[in-house]
């Protein structure tokens, strides 16, 4: 697979990469902690909890972080599992930034594998997604996995934190769905859009490879075509955002790009409708919940990008984010992602951030990703490798 244009990086070029990246994952996950609390409730059930303005802080998510507790009809775990934090806390996160940070693994290791000729990221991908279940049945790390990297090794991460049924599924095997045979055929909710993110931020890629590499890896626990491309628009907005784009330019090319895959007119129409939103009238719950019902991957795109679209910063648009009827942990993921790209680290909340759980590991693979992205030839070669980074990103 080719990846198109190669990226020639300065020291300041770098340092707003760096940024973006770190903004992008740190913003998904204030989003999905901020979201936690209220996630499925109507708008009258989040007022009654929290008052007239909603939520507008962290609060503690009922049930996070039991552990061994399992996602409603899901299988069991093989056994009680490490919780990350402790029952309710506040700013903890749950499965959508597990699983990002996964496909943030995966790239790295895609990147790292290059070298060796076994080029293949929806199977690297993949193989982080894996360890990711292992994560959902596991007592803790297996120290006997020494291709486990040291992102499995977070002790923090091994913990059910709400996944939805079909990434269970969907990665409850070693056998890999794709475009032409996808795991669970007829799923369209948005947990393949909510962890997607990090294929944007494959700057030197061509924007087509990154809305491919997005669809293949979303058939991987999603078969409808919708769930796919609206995972597949989503990269192609942080991949925009990542490289300097506005929001409103990012989702005209988006929109572009989409126009030529089949099955796209879902997910154009929402982000079109997502566009049109911008301009009527003062942005709140019901222009929300006008874009749609939110079960739905392209409904969740659509109102996550017009909250980035109005907000008067980062703190207002993902309250409006997370305050509504319908799948906030989502919605809230995937603004505050879109927000973070195109913002950077330090337009997020302090306040928020200094809560925000898994903030190490967050910045750490962060900072990973953005150096094996600039400076990867200086980290490992088809002769040489630094052994540390092998450590870390095992080619096996």
């Amino acid at each position: 697979m080719s990846t198109g244009t190669t990226a020639v990086w300065g020291r300041a070029e770098q340092q707003d990469f760096r940024s973006r990246v770190r903004g992008a994952l740190l913003g998904g996950a204030i989003g999905d902690a901020l979201g936690a609390a209220v996630t499925g409730l109507t708008l009258e059930e989040i007022r009654e909890a929290h008052g007239a303005e909603g939520v507008t802080d962290f609060v503690p998510a009922p049930g996070s972080s039991v552990p061994g507790s399992p996602a409603p009809g899901s299988p069991a775990p093989v056994g009680p599992v490490f919780a990350g934090s402790p029952p309710g806390s506040r700013g903890a996160v749950t499965a959508v930034t597990q699983l990002t940070l996964f496909t943030v693994d995966g790239l790295i290791r895609a990147q790292v594998r290059r070298d060796t000729g076994a080029w293949h990221p929806p199977t690297d991908v993949h193989q982080a997604h894996l360890r990711w279940a292992a994560t959902q049945r596991d007592w803790g790390p297996d120290e006997r996995r020494k291709d486990n990297g040291w992102l499995a090794a977070q002790e923090w991460l091994y913990a059910r934190r709400d996944p939805t049924r079909e990434c269970l599924t969907g990665f409850g095997d070693t056998t890999m769905g794709t475009l032409d045979r996808p795991k669970n055929p007829t799923a369209r909710d948005a947990a393949a859009l909510t962890r997607s993110a990090p294929f944007g931020l494959l700057v030197g890629w061509e924007p087509q490879l990154v809305l491919q590499l997005a669809v293949e890896c979303a058939a991987q626990t999603h078969g409808h075509p919708a769930a796919q491309l609206a995972a597949g628009a989503f990269g192609l907005l942080v991949h925009g955002l990542a490289r300097g784009e506005t929001l409103d330019g990012s989702v005209q090319h988006a929109l572009t790009l989409l126009a030529e895959r089949p099955g796209h007119e879902p997910v154009t129409e929402a982000l079109q409708q997502a566009l049109g939103s911008v301009r009527q009238g003062i942005p709140g719950p019901a222009l929300i919940e006008a874009l749609g019902d939110t079960d739905t991957a392209e409904d969740v795109l659509a109102v996550a990008v017009y909250c980035a679209l109005v907000g008067e910063d980062i703190r207002h648009g993902l309250k409006l984010a997370v305050n509504h009827g319908g799948p906030s942990r989502a919605t809230g993921a995937v603004c505050g992602a879109l927000l973070g790209a195109l913002h950077g680290e330090t337009a997020l909340p302090p306040a928020w951030l200094s809560e925000l759980e898994g903030r190490a590991t967050l910045l750490e693979i962060a900072d990973d990703f953005a150096m094996e992205m600039t400076q990867g030839p200086a980290l490992h070669s088809p002769t040489a490798a630094a052994p540390g980074w092998l450590v870390r990103y095992p080619r096996g």
